[in-house]
């Protein structure tokens, strides 16, 4: 999978969040957006899932130098952020199967393994608003690591996560996402070490306001 922008831009009423943004984002590479708060990393974030439109600028896909149609895009994509909820009432077994349902999981896991590698064999069968902010956050990085999609987006990733919770979510990015395309939005460098590539979102906002 590749995703070309090109002159992006996006901007809420009469505000820039960012302007002029030209980039290449190719599989089986991870990139890193940082940036001040308020610059657009996690706006740029939801342009490349394709669930928020562009204000000026195109945004394309290819897989194999074929082009992927934005309105498909969604299939070849997950993402874990903040702002994403887990489905509370279901215990993890019954989230995992559910999701499950709509988006495959990666070739070869099945939803014990999931469980498992989480670390959260006894509370399987406990509903997730029981679990702690931290498990809680074990599941969001589960349902986007783990299905079988192109596209790994993670916004904040290891908000809420202790030592062993942040060396989980490395294990998983080292085994499961290789030859992925992998962005993630954050200032916390735990976050993002393993990525090759770092872009600033603060070089992108020299328009602030809309003329």
């Amino acid at each position: 999978m590749t995703i070309y922008l090109s002159d992006a831009g996006k901007r809420f009423n009469r505000d820039w969040i960012f302007r002029h943004f030209t980039y290449t984002f190719e599989a089986g590479t991870s990139y890193a957006i940082t940036g001040p708060n308020g610059s657009g990393k996690s706006t740029l974030l939801q342009s490349l899932s394709g669930g928020m439109m562009l204000s000026e600028g195109t945004v394309q896909y290819s897989i194999n130098n074929t082009a992927y149609s934005i309105e498909n895009i969604y299939k070849q994509v997950s993402i874990c952020a903040p702002y994403l909820e887990v489905i509370e009432e279901m215990t993890l077994r019954e989230f995992l199967d559910f999701h499950h349902g709509f988006k495959p999981f990666l070739t070869g896991i099945e939803t014990n393994n999931i469980i498992a590698l989480l670390g959260l064999e006894k509370a399987e069968n406990k509903q997730i608003r029981y679990y702690s902010s931290g498990m809680k956050q074990r599941v969001k990085l589960a349902q986007c690591i783990f299905s079988d999609t192109a596209i790994v987006l993670l916004d904040e990733p290891c908000t809420n996560l202790d030592a062993d919770g942040i060396a989980l979510y490395h294990r998983l990015i080292t085994a499961y996402c290789k030859d992925r395309l992998v962005v993630v939005s954050s200032n916390d460098e735990v976050e993002y070490q393993f990525c090759k590539e770092k872009i600033n979102m603060g070089n992108y906002k020299n328009s602030p306001t809309l003329i």
